[in-house]
């Protein structure tokens, strides 16, 4: 028999070999919780202690499933048929299979996944004439799915108001829908088999006699009705040998509760709880500054990573003028590395929020960097940013057929599948494109495209003479985007993508040399350039051939003949495209830190940290916020094994507005002997004439007037302005505090605050409809009033 207990720690060695009694193994970050599991499993075979058919064990993936089993084969040459090995779905999914009457289903019952799922809500609401827009199919879902995870059905939730009495009557329709049907969503399969053995008592007993030996990895993940379902398995005689790391617990939005752990401790009276502190991932300056943090939080079991590696490279810290400036220095960075001989793979950047990533992906795309986004898409790739994109392009051109049938009926406006194809039908008829065929159809049908039409008509007419920025932002309130994801529960990362769109035209402006205030439709007339003639319009110089490829007015030789936003759309399908040039390459990898969970990489850089960004605004809203935003740092920290960076940027694009940031609190936790600042460190407070809960803002700090800095804070106020916010700066922005002002969208105003300089101008105005607004100068087309 191979030697099973070679090369473990003392520490691995003590949880591997535990009596078969309840046990707690807090496993930190690369300490090899996986090889602990694995060799329990097989030291317990081992040694007689149990057999394949007594083993139970639960991961969270899959893929975690697949390797286990994998691992354990390789390990030691047993029989693994008879064992249970797999995620809490996939193993419910088996014993309903197994005992499909007892449950009260079909046995050929079928899963519905996620958008399977949705779909059937969607089909049982229009059957019942429910009005989807005061009930939104995607909330009801999450009701759902959130009652289910709390082993509730329809008659145990506690409806207080009408809103959720209707909700929980839905709950109860979508339910006798489902047992009609013969199927299952993913929440049903845990509860239906938790039902199974808690109504079943004979079959409770025979997997209890059958299962001694119960095994789960990643148990700070599980929520309220998995770890019931474990108790239930467990009975009061079988041992539970869970694995998990409450300081990496960062999915409380999915339902993972974190205080399964204290409570595994306390209701079955642990007595060995072993703490595998051992880290055989990251160098010592990269784990000092995790274990800093998260000494931080208050409710934690509590464990210190160590390493034999030794120190390595102390974590650089860089603070940046503007996220521009942040994304540019990244990507030096990343070239210094790569000529250095890194592999592109083993670098990757992490983000709070899925919107950050458009800065830093334009950046990578100049760069001609291949990357990748792991466990998402691309900026431009993203639905929501796809859907904008069409709004747009039918703009540009209604006769656009792809971008017509992509959002005809997104936000849902009733347009079924058959109105559509009629509308196909008529086009082909008559040879034309399926805006010009609406006319054509008839009935209720051509009564809705119709609609859609007068909508694209009546954005095509409100943004004739906005700019690029101001039209985006008009079509994506105009087409019902915004709306249509405010009203999912879990539509903020959309939104926030949406506005990302707006900040990307903005950029494009800038970056491409159109004037600021140009009409996003209408063909610029840049410093030094003369207007050629349209394509396919006469012209009076004979020696200019319009049609023509090497003609001025071909837009491919000359941009100045291309709108802007024919110009933005053009560049969004580029960059989107490049994806499929770069399928396969060594790519850096671009993730939210969500993602990066369970992943390892040579150097990581940790984007956007900024009080607001990371720890999130949301978190100082919600109970344990700030903790579970430290647990996400925690887990960012120690994704590193050899180089780590942390970043923050001074003003930042996001919502559609420059913000001015202060670096995040989490910085004023970690341990300064293990930083290197790249950008000289101003101590916090200096900044902000004294307060001390703000941080330094750039390398030029000193050098500047004592005057000057002076004036960067308004003692009266008692509150911090951003850069450059004096006088003088705020009156070369060619308006002052008082004045009365007029936008095309937002109408009449008056000036109530200037601040910035340049291209980060803002002005605070105060409309007459509209309410107090910040606007960009660079972008917003503001006009004074006389």
């Amino acid at each position: 028999m191979p030697d099973l207990l070679a090369n473990l720690n003392p520490e691995q060695l003590a949880a591997v070999t535990l009596p078969n009694e309840p046990a707690l193994i807090l496993a930190g970050a690369g300490s090899g919780k996986t090889r602990v599991l694995i060799t329990r499993i097989a030291w317990l075979i081992q040694q007689g202690f149990a057999s394949p058919p007594t083993i139970l064990a639960v991961t969270f993936t899959n893929k975690a499933a697949k390797e286990m089993m994998a691992r354990l084969t390789a390990m030691m040459p047993i029989d693994t048929r008879g064992m249970w090995i797999g995620t809490f779905h996939g193993l419910c999914n088996r014993m309903l299979r197994a005992h499909f009457r007892d449950a009260g289903l079909p046995q050929t019952f079928q899963i519905l996944d996620t958008s399977d799922q949705l779909s059937a809500i969607k089909r049982l609401m229009k059957g019942l004439n429910i009005d989807d827009e005061k009930y939104p199919a995607k909330n009801l879902q999450y009701f759902i799915n959130n009652a289910k995870e709390q082993g509730l059905r329809p008659k145990d939730v506690d409806a207080t108001d009408s809103f959720n009495m209707k909700f929980v009557e839905l709950y109860a329709a979508y339910e006798q829908q489902c047992q009609r049907e013969g199927v299952v969503d993913f929440p049903e399969l845990l509860l239906r088999c938790y039902e199974l053995l808690a109504h079943n008592p004979p079959l409770r007993a025979h997997y209890q006699a059958r299962f001694r030996n119960i095994l789960v990895d990643e148990f700070q993940d599980t929520n309220k009705l998995q770890y019931a379902w474990l108790k239930m398995l467990a009975g009061e005689h079988n041992a539970i040998f869970a694995v998990g790391d409450d300081d990496q617990s960062i999915y409380a939005f999915r339902g993972a509760n974190v205080g399964n752990m204290h409570d595994f401790e306390r209701e079955y009276h642990v007595r060995n709880m072993i703490k595998l502190e051992q880290n055989y991932r990251s160098h010592g300056h990269i784990l000092d500054t995790a274990n800093f943090l998260i000494a931080k939080n208050s409710r934690r079991l509590g464990k210190n990573l160590r390493t034999d590696a030794g120190h390595g490279e102390p974590v650089r810290v860089y603070e940046a003028a503007t996220d521009t400036q942040e994304a540019a220095w990244i990507v030096e960075e990343i070239k210094a590395m790569i000529h250095a001989g890194s592999a592109r793979g083993e670098i990757a950047i992490l983000y709070r929020s899925n919107a950050q990533s458009r800065t830093i992906e334009h950046t990578l795309v100049n760069a001609g960097i291949a990357y990748r986004v792991y466990g998402g898409l691309r900026f431009f790739e993203r639905q929501e940013v796809k859907h904008a994109l069409a709004y747009l392009r039918l703009i540009d051109n209604p006769n656009d057929d792809t971008a017509f049938a992509r959002v005809v009926n997104f936000p849902t406006r009733g347009i079924g599948a058959r109105s559509i194809e009629q509308l196909a039908d008529a086009a082909r008829l008559y040879n034309c494109s399926m805006a010009a065929a609406v006319p054509y159809v008839m009935g209720k049908a051509g009564s809705s495209i119709g609609a859609f039409a007068q909508l694209i008509a009546k954005m095509r007419a409100e943004t004739q003479q906005m700019s690029l920025p101001e039209t985006v932002e008009y079509v994506v309130r105009a087409s019902g985007l915004a709306t249509h994801y405010e009203n999912e529960r879990e539509g903020q990362d959309r939104l926030e993508n949406l506005q990302e769109v707006v900040n990307a035209a903005a950029a494009f402006v800038q970056e491409e040399g159109y004037g600021l205030d140009t009409p996003a439709r209408s063909i610029p007339l840049r410093p030094g350039a003369t207007n050629a003639p349209e394509i396919g319009l006469a012209t009076d110089d004979p020696s200019v051939d319009v049609l023509d490829p090497e003609s001025p007015a071909d837009p491919a030789q000359n941009p100045d003949t291309m709108t802007p936003l024919a110009g933005f759309l053009s560049h969004a399908s580029l960059e989107a495209g490049d994806n499929q040039a770069q399928a396969g390459q060594d790519a850096v990898q671009l993730m939210t830190v969500h993602a990066a969970k369970g992943l390892e990489f040579m150097a990581v850089f940790i984007t956007g940290l900024e009080e607001g960004l990371f720890p999130h605004e949301n978190s100082a809203q919600e109970s344990d916020g700030l903790e579970e935003e430290r647990r996400l740092a925690y887990v960012a920290i120690t994704r590193a094994k050899e180089r780590l960076y942390l970043s923050f940027a001074q003003s930042r694009m996001l919502h559609g507005q420059t913000r001015y940031n202060i670096r995040s609190r989490f910085f004023d936790e970690l341990p300064e002997g293990s930083l290197k600042w790249l950008t000289p460190k101003v101590e916090a407070g200096a900044r902000w004439g004294g307060r001390s809960d703000n941080a330094g803002w750039g390398r030029d700090w000193f050098a500047r007037p004592d005057k000057e800095r002076a004036a960067y804070a308004d003692p009266d106020a008692g509150k911090p302005l951003p850069a450059f916010a004096n006088s003088q700066r705020a009156a070369d922005t060619g308006f002052k505090v008082g004045q009365a002002v007029f936008h095309n969208k937002f109408g009449e105003g008056t000036v109530i605050g200037l601040e910035g300089a340049g291209a980060d101008a803002r002005a605070q105005v105060r409309f007459k409809r509209h309410g107090e607004k910040w606007l960009a100068l660079a972008v917003a087309k503001l006009q004074a009033v006389e």
